[in-house]
């Protein structure tokens, strides 16, 4: 890999771009990145360019040699980079509000990467990704491509199916867990060693050891909670999570104790409106923020939003192939026999060692009985969901809304299909040939 490095970042105009622009600017010395390509849509342009100044002024600040391009022409941002990053949001929030809204209606979590809205968000998102891998193979075939677009996993295992991409699903959640126990045990990041389990979002932590020692039974015993800003921080029950002897991610409130979780979301619709116009709130006081030509940092309220961490995440997976670390990071690649009861070619979340060459997965030292059904079924759901999505077919989505286990019947499969498809129309033409 050279030494001045470029990379592209699609999806530029986000909210999130000054915390990745500031994880350059920290790893300078040993990401020696000279060209920073930030690339939007027509419809983000006013984004990308708020956003963009504002990276001008934090490289600028910096007086470190990091040209910044602000482009529509996502080809020309492509062109021989080292690292291509994403993290678009097809349809923007107004889609998303109508994922996490139209299943409330009908008694079902609504949820963006969860559930009938996380399938909706897969649809809108595989084909527009995999149009950018086509990009990719033909004008930088040599590069890495770090997908944050959710639902990383499915988005993930899409690219490895249909392209030939070297490509890593990345999320936020592991590394937000690391902070939360480096916080909590006044713990280095080389002094904390957790085991993970699952998929993107359906995850469950089997080892958590800080300094060595086991802390796994201690933390499941005083029931303390790690959450995301993005799902509400519902207490678990304290014999359930001593018998799962594993830590579950918050996601799995959904599943686990989903009356109390689509109470609250009923509760918060009420009174806040959905996720999404919660977040376009957020995210309309950020931008508003970043116009100030005085600002040339990253500012605090960025930490309101659900992903936390994500760019970080992304920098440190970029340092540790460039300079073969060798060390460990939790990631969405493909199984092999890592989980001998999914297919091969299915995309996991677990344990990785980051080598040149790429991430390594490890071998599980535990993985609970208890959690293999539920991992089985989401598999199956978004195995069906991915192809769908490839081939247009609503006979897919029917299938892979009945056997999610969040749907309760065939006709609120059919109901939610028919409502959320003729939403999602204009993103979704394979579907209305």
């Amino acid at each position: 890999m050279r030494d001045a490095l470029k990379i592209a970042i699609i999806g530029g105009g986000s909210s999130y771009t000054p915390e990745i622009v500031e994880g350059f600017i920290l790893r300078y010395a040993q990401l020696p990145v000279r060209e920073l390509w930030f690339v939007d849509v027509e419809e983000g342009k006013h984004k990308l360019e708020i956003v963009g100044n504002l990276a001008k002024r934090m490289i600028e600040k910096s007086g470190l040699p990091i040209e910044v391009h602000l482009t529509l022409d996502r080809r020309k941002a492509i062109e021989n980079a080292d690292f291509v990053s994403t993290q678009i949001r097809v349809g923007l929030l107004e889609a998303r509000k109508w994922d996490e809204h139209i299943p409330n209606k009908y008694g079902v979590i609504g949820q963006e990467t969860t559930g009938p809205g996380g399938m909706m968000k897969a649809l809108r998102t595989i084909p527009v990704l995999l149009d950018i891998c086509k990009d990719i193979e033909e004008l930088s075939p040599n590069a890495w491509l770090l997908n944050f677009t959710n639902p990383a996993g499915m988005v993930t295992e899409a690219i490895h199916k249909y392209s030939k991409v070297k490509s890593i699903g990345l999320c936020n959640a592991p590394i937000g867990l690391h902070k939360w126990l480096m916080n909590k045990y006044d713990a280095a990041p080389e002094q904390i060693y957790t085991e993970f389990v699952g998929l993107n979002h359906l995850h469950w932590v089997t080892r958590a050891e800080i300094r060595g020692e086991d802390k796994l039974a201690e933390l499941l015993d005083r029931k303390e909670e790690y959450s995301g800003k993005n799902v509400p921080a519902s207490e678990w029950d304290a014999d359930f999570l001593r018998s799962l002897q594993s830590l579950p991610s918050y996601y799995l409130k959904y599943f686990y104790m989903t009356d109390i979780m689509l109470e609250e979301q009923l509760a918060s619709l009420k009174e806040n409106g959905t996720r999404a116009e919660v977040v376009k709130r957020v995210e309309d006081e950020l931008f508003e923020l970043y116009q100030d030509p005085d600002l040339q940092e990253k500012p605090k309220q960025l930490e309101k939003r659900g992903g936390a961490y994500y760019s970080e995440a992304a920098v440190n997976l970029m340092d540790s192939i460039y300079n073969d670390k060798r060390d460990i990071q939790t990631l969405n690649v493909m199984n092999d026999n890592i989980i001998d009861f999914l297919p091969k070619d299915a995309c996991i979340e677990v344990n990785c060692v980051i080598t040149a060459g790429g991430p390594i997965p490890m071998g599980l030292t535990k993985v609970p009985e208890h959690v293999k059904g539920l991992i089985h079924a989401v598999k199956t759901y978004e195995r069906l969901t991915i192809e769908a999505a490839v081939t247009g077919s609503r006979d897919l989505v029917l299938q892979a809304l009945v056997h999610h286990p969040l749907v309760p019947s065939v006709a609120v499969a059919k109901t939610l299909m028919e409502e959320m498809l003729e939403k999602n129309k204009a993103y979704l033409p394979a579907f209305f040939k």
